[in-house]
């Protein structure tokens, strides 16, 4: 029975080297995964930023240019549902640009961004316009984002649906 004691002795230490190698292979594998994390998470919050940069601008194909373009776009807003790219668009125009319009001065606030795994990201956070007679619309939204493949205007985080919501306070 001493051959049983140590099988077992052996059997612990190959367990135990085991356990650590896997460890010490798992800390990095997390390490890499959070910087990747955190690279997505910073990438998402640059189209945030570039959004508000080219609305500042008042050019909307810009600010356009952070939304999937597609049909399956959804935008909620006012009650209402906007469906595809192009629909949205035209309602941005005719809200903010037609008839003498101005599209004001837009700040993003107090974003919060969670990701959703490799190829998507949730955010929340406020927003608030001045415009130039003094009204200062505001509200909260969520987006959704999702990571397109390839090079071009139509890869990298885009929003795929967007619920904006106006404060009446």
């Amino acid at each position: 029975m001493a051959w049983e004691s140590s099988i077992r002795s052996r059997l612990r230490a190959f367990l135990s080297a085991l356990v650590i190698a896997l460890t010490s292979f798992a800390i990095p594998l997390a390490a890499q995964s959070a910087k990747a994390e955190s690279r997505d998470a910073a990438a998402v919050r640059h189209v945030i930023v570039a959004q508000q940069a080219a609305w500042n601008r008042h050019d909307l194909e810009g600010f356009m240019a952070g939304y999937w373009n597609s049909p399956e776009l959804t935008f909620f807003s006012g009650g209402t549902m906007t469906s595809g790219w192009q629909a949205t668009h035209d309602r941005y125009v005719k809200r903010y640009q037609s008839g003498g319009r101005s599209m004001g001065t837009l700040e993003f606030r107090n974003l919060n961004i969670q990701m959703l795994g490799k190829e998507g990201a949730f955010v929340r956070g406020g927003y608030h316009l001045t415009m130039p007679d003094g009204t200062t619309p505001h509200g909260i939204f969520t987006l959704v984002f999702r990571k397109f493949p390839g090079k071009g205007p139509s890869s990298g985080w885009k929003v795929i649906h967007d619920h904006t919501s106006v404060a009446t306070e």
